[in-house]
């Protein structure tokens, strides 16, 4: 077995391979050989891995440890809150870096692209595993910035709990409410971390209020803080009315004392530290029946009697059910409140076995398991996450890809430490693993361990459906839900440095697309030019940067333009007759459509036949008919973008016997695209809802910079010491702003965009957009 756990390294290596041997085979060697533990020479652990007390694990439970003891979470907020730092601390503390690394320096372990170094920011998600008090903890540190917001929601998807960090001088800030409604989405439970208490600014009330407010939800406040902002040195655990203070001295955070409050030495933080615990319990009392029973039953005459173990299982079990969530708090950069986060996300975060996934009863024991991302490794090729919901996956085992209905062959299996992988000889169910080989596989491809398993979890799900609802769709379910892939908003022309190199820009867009499927590529049909289409300026700016540096192609990037959209504002009709020979064939087709606009929003066009049209004649050419008209609405008669928002009925159809599809198609295209260029046409531009985070100061500079941009102000809130603007801008005038706004307020305002909406534009910048493209300015 032993040369099965041999070590392997990502592309983006930074460790020496010593170090990734001390990091990854520690626990191997010690289970191995059976021997008393010992310490590897240069490593500093603060509990060696691989132990429970003082017992050595078994191999089989490091590599597959008890579902019960498997923890998948995730660590989520808005950019700047401290995701990464805190992930840092977590890794430190488990035992598995020997250095506390800092985003500022560039030496993080889950930051590791070049571009979140210099950069300071989080772009890909990144998967860490390691173990802490008997628990495996798979975590993924996801980004904050708007224009990676797949990478969220692609890891949302598969993760039991999470952690929702907030800085505590802004409480919850724009980006945090889109992941959190994201959360909300896939049903995810989570606790919150009030993060940066030492920052000047922290308010532990004023967060707590902000999460109560903003986000709808309950607060269940499991910590006070000792002191705010300076004064900041430690926490009360307020379920077990204990202080946690950290040594002063300590350069790393490991060192910090548990003590009682008394009566003698606390006597205010005690008499505030059981007020919180009294409505603490009658909070979980009101939210947990069992829990209410328990108290009323024993222990209504005095709360302190009530042991610390019974509230935290109610807590626990508030947790999963999602009406209320616990809220701890810290600093992650100073190395306080890290451990017992640590401890709160073991004892109040599900088990892979505590959530409810209706599709496992279909399948059994037999694997299940969705591919959430997909990682290009130059020496190894595609590597590909998954998430295991059932069954086992071993090395050299053929799998089923439901979604592309390929059979494929695992080469290897490893666990993920973020960009430094070890080889495990196979893994269970509730575990995430990354695994090499997979050439088909993209993002929420859902894996089988054979077509007749697929096909056997159909069936059942078919029959479920029938008793349930008198009805036999159920067996698309047996498809996992993959990822909803958000419209791009930006795009400009890529060209390689000389047509020679054409093939390899190729090659490169089409790795990057299958790790990032929220980059779209086409080709522009009248300049033949390839065009990048991307969420915003940075998340372009990453792909140009990562084609230099990772592909070696010095390719040059067009002019950034902004994804408009088209629609139409009244009904026309239009005819087309499309009458060609080929060799000894003659294809005619008559065909009759009416375009109309419709008032509820549809990217696709809405496609409605006339009573007259026979269903032996759509039959035959539905499927022609349709991708005509899609095909048609892809480029509108204005700028070529795509229209929405349009209604096509077909009034007529009439087919020369042995006319292909091919040519049926051709000419639905046609007639709806006369159709569209005869109707009073209507150019929509992206609407982006912003929000501004501005010192008093600043903030009349601001409002006119905006005013000038065509923003509506619709609100100015009071965040501290700062104002915080909210409002919509229309993205062609906010393009570049961040540049402005640095120079507006001396570098001390933040902002945040999200697209909204596609809304009409008036009549005259609509002329002036048109033209300017058209070249008349």
């Amino acid at each position: 077995m032993l040369s099965n756990l041999r070590i392997f390294a990502v592309s983006h290596q930074t460790i020496p391979s010593v170090h990734i041997n001390n990091i990854c085979c520690y626990k191997v060697r010690a289970s191995l050989k059976r021997l008393k533990p010992h310490v590897p020479l240069g490593r500093n652990y603060s509990s060696l891995p691989g132990l429970i007390g003082n017992d050595i694990k078994s191999l089989h439970s490091i590599i597959n440890p008890p579902i019960a003891k498997i923890r998948n979470i995730g660590i989520m907020a808005h950019i700047d809150a401290g995701k990464t730092t805190t992930t840092e601390r977590i890794l430190y503390y488990s035992g598995y870096t020997r250095s506390l690394g800092d985003v500022d320096d560039g030496d993080t372990v889950t930051d590791f692209m070049a571009q979140e170094r210099e950069r300071g920011i989080t772009i890909q998600s990144a998967a860490v595993t390691f173990d802490w008090k008997g628990y495996r903890v798979n975590l993924i540190d996801t980004p904050g910035h708007v224009d990676f917001t797949l990478e969220v929601e692609r890891c949302l998807r598969v993760l039991d709990g999470a952690v929702a960090i907030f800085d505590a001088s802004a409480g919850v800030e724009a980006q945090t409410l889109t992941v959190w409604r994201q959360a909300d989405k896939h049903n995810i439970p989570r606790i919150c971390f009030l993060n940066k208490m030492d920052k000047t600014g922290a308010s532990f009330k004023y967060a707590v209020e902000s999460i109560r407010e903003k986000l709808k939800a309950k607060p269940l406040l499991l910590q006070l803080p000792i002191g705010e902002a300076k004064t900041f040195k430690g926490v009360v655990d307020v379920v077990t009315k204990e202080k946690l203070l950290w040594n002063s001295n300590s350069n790393d955070g490991k060192d910090f004392e548990r003590k009682p409050l008394l009566e003698m030495s606390d006597p205010e933080l005690l008499k505030e530290t059981t007020e919180a615990r009294n409505a603490l319990i009658e909070q979980v009392a009101d939210l947990d029946d069992e829990f209410a029973d328990v108290v009323l039953e024993e222990f209504s005459e005095n709360f302190d009697l009530l042991p610390a173990e019974k509230l935290q299982t109610a807590i626990h079990r508030v947790t999963l059910a999602q009406t209320a969530v616990p809220v701890l708090c810290g600093s992650a950069l100073k190395n306080k409140g890290i451990q017992p986060l640590l401890d709160a996300v073991t004892m109040y975060l599900p088990s892979p076995e505590e959530r409810n996934y209706e599709f496992l009863q279909w399948y059994k024991d037999d694997l299940c398991a969705l591919a959430f991302k997909v990682l290009h490794d130059k020496q190894r090729g595609p590597l590909v996450f998954m998430r295991i919901y059932s069954g086992t996956i071993k090395p050299q085992l053929a799998i089923h890809n439901v979604n592309g209905n390929c059979t494929e062959r695992i080469s290897r299996l490893l666990l993920p430490f973020a960009d430094q992988h070890v080889e495990i000889p196979s893994l269970t169910a509730g575990n995430i693993a990354l695994t090499v080989g997979l050439k088909h596989t993209a993002t929420g491809d859902t894996i089988v361990s054979s077509k007749s398993s697929a096909l056997a979890a159909a069936r059942r799900a078919k029959r479920e459906g029938e008793k349930k609802h008198g009805q036999s769709n159920e067996a698309e379910r047996v498809l996992l839900a993959g990822v909803e892939i958000p419209e791009p908003v930006f795009f400009c022309t890529i060209e390689p440095p000389s047509v020679s190199k054409q093939p390899d820009l190729e090659h490169a867009l089409k790795c990057l697309q299958r790790e990032d499927p929220s980059l779209k590529v086409r080709l522009d049909p009248d300049s033949g030019q390839t065009v990048l289409c991307g969420m915003g300026e940075l998340h372009i700016e990453i792909i140009h940067d990562r084609i230099k540096r990772e592909y070696g192609l010095e390719t040059y990037l067009g002019p950034l333009q902004v994804a408009y959209r088209e629609t139409i504002l009244n009904s026309v009709c239009a005819t087309d007759t499309l009458d060609r020979t080929l060799g000894d064939k003659r294809h005619l087709v008559t065909v009759e459509v009416e375009a109309r606009p419709i008032e509820t929003s549809s990217v696709t066009p809405v496609i409605e036949y006339a009573e007259s049209i026979s269903e032996g004649l759509l039959k035959v050419s539905q499927e022609a008919i349709e991708s005509g008209i899609h095909s048609a609405c892809l480029q509108g008669p204005l700028l070529g973008s795509p229209v929405q928002d349009v209604a096509i009925t077909l009034h007529s159809l009439t087919i020369h016997p042995g006319t292909s599809t091919t040519m049926i198609s051709a000419c639905v295209s046609r007639c709806v695209q006369k159709a569209l260029k005869k109707a009073d046409k209507q150019v929509l531009e992206p609407l982006m809802s912003l929000e501004v985070t501005v010192a008093r100061d600043y903030l009349s500079p601001v409002l006119a910079d905006l005013a000038q941009r065509r923003g509506n102000i619709q609100e100015i809130q009071t965040r501290q010491d700062n104002k915080v603007v909210i409002g919509f801008v229309p993205l062609a005038d906010i393009m570049g702003y961040s540049t402005v706004l640095r120079t507006l307020t001396s570098g001390s305002a933040t902002f945040a965009l999200e697209l909204s909406t596609y809304q009409a534009m008036n009549s005259q910048d609509q002329n002036t957009l048109l033209n300017r493209r058209s070249g008349l300015t």
